[in-house]
């Protein structure tokens, strides 16, 4: 059985409060009428006036305080009908000392005037008539007199006490809901300003890429002007030229020259566009597929590991990693000398990371030469095509102890039309496009 919490419990008590206090008045007024009316059962006209002075508070609080409770809020209104109700009962204990009992609710009715010398007034007027009350009356000799100093003393006293305590607890008890208030309301800002930081995050990341397409476009465009389009004019000014019968053969030779280091600049640049293994297959299987043909091609073990759960991501991630894979591939068959590689594709909450090793003979990263023309990627561009989208890339090398690379790239989740697919996989149900660990051997 769970218990409450204690914010709850209070809660639940703060709504019964205000009914609760503002029942007791009535229930005081019935204790005291009963008794006195039992009392005063003898005298025909001190039971009427019992009842009359009893029927005339009731009155008195269903109309000042029951039926118009929006009356309490205009001060000067208040204080006459507290007044009033507190000269009622002073009337009603001189009359039967009875009455003291409904008398004591006359605290709850001081309490309502503001905090100040009107409420102490209110109180010390209460706990007067509480001590006529307790001594049967007014007092008829010296020794009933101090009797009653006595009496009006202590009650004043109690009386006083306790109302400044409970002043300032609920005071102190305001200024908490108030502070609580102003934390939920400051934490309420605080969410809202993290969903705005994170919806801030992915646009930037958005940017980045949109950026790093733009700048890709146009090296393309300035390749294909610098590169293609002139080879293009040189082997049309070359036929032109053979045409006319002057030199033939040369021109012919130039022309075929131009024609051959066009393609290669065509194949270059095709090849920077999106790899053929993404275009029928997800990243780890494209992976895979690299490392099938490389390790046939050089008789090394090329192992690939998939890990985390699979999901849709940007194109453009998509190929900056595969890239980066063959890249990092040719550089291992080029100066590794390595019997053993490994691929791991990492997938994370918000970014995705391959980490590619080998056991080759290792190098010095600070002493990386500059890459030669038509050596590929190259280090350096692999750094800078990760760079683009905002990722990093680390590289990790000693002679003799084999490289490292790893690449991370941040990789928010991405919807695909189709909604064939969730952001997150199900973990315990295997992703159709992520194919299992695999190793390739020649």
């Amino acid at each position: 059985m769970s218990r409450r919490a204690p914010d709850s419990w209070l809660e639940a008590w703060e709504r019964r409060e205000q009914p609760m206090i503002a029942a007791v008045p009535w229930f005081a007024l019935v204790l005291s009428v009963i008794p006195a009316a039992v009392v005063d059962s003898a005298s025909a006209g001190a039971l009427l006036l019992d009842l009359s002075l009893a029927a005339l508070a009731a009155v008195w609080m269903l109309g000042f305080f029951t039926l118009h409770p929006a009356w309490q809020e205009r001060k000067p209104l208040l204080a006459f009908a507290v007044a009033g109700l507190l000269v009622l009962m002073a009337f009603m204990v001189l009359h039967s000392p009875l009455f003291g009992i409904y008398t004591w609710s006359g605290y709850i009715f001081t309490y309502k005037l503001p905090m100040g010398r009107w409420r102490l007034l209110g109180t010390v007027t209460v706990a007067a008539t509480a001590a006529t009350s307790q001594d049967g009356g007014l007092p008829h000799s010296v020794q009933g007199a101090l009797f009653y100093a006595i009496l009006l003393l202590f009650n004043s006293a109690v009386a006083v006490s306790f109302t400044w305590f409970a002043s300032v607890s609920f005071e102190q008890n305001d200024r908490r809901k108030q502070a609580v208030a102003e934390l939920s309301e400051a934490n309420r800002k605080l969410e809202a300003t993290l969903a705005e930081n994170a919806g801030l995050h992915v646009q930037l990341l958005t940017q980045a890429r949109e950026a790093g397409i733009s700048d890709e476009r146009q090296r393309m465009a300035r390749e294909i002007h610098d590169t293609l389009a002139q080879g293009l004019t040189g082997i049309i000014t070359q036929l032109q030229a053979a045409g006319n019968g002057a030199d033939t053969g040369r021109r012919l030779e130039a022309a075929i020259r131009l024609a051959r280091e066009s393609l290669s600049e065509a194949r270059r640049s095709v090849h920077e566009l999106r790899p053929e293994p993404l275009e029928t297959a997800r990243l780890g299987e494209a992976l895979g597929e690299v490392a099938e043909r490389w390790s046939a091609l050089h008789a090394v073990p090329a192992r690939v590991t998939t890990t985390g759960a699979p999901r849709p991501m940007p194109a453009d991630v998509e190929v900056t990693l595969l890239r980066t894979a063959q890249e990092a591939l040719a550089n291992v068959a080029r100066h590794a000398n390595a019997t053993r590689v490994g691929l791991t594709l990492s997938y994370m909450e918000d970014e995705v990371a391959l980490d590619v090793r080998d056991d080759g003979i290792g190098f010095d990263p600070a002493g990386l030469p500059v890459p030669a023309d038509g050596g590929g990627f190259g280090l350096t561009a692999m750094r800078q095509r990760v760079e683009r989208l905002s990722g990093t890339l680390d590289i990790e090398s000693e002679s003799g102890t084999g490289t490292a690379i790893s690449a991370r790239v941040p990789a928010p989740c991405v919807q695909e039309p189709s909604a064939q697919e969730a952001c997150v996989p199900d973990p315990g149900v295997p992703d159709p496009y992520s194919p299992p660990v695999s190793e390739a051997t020649t």
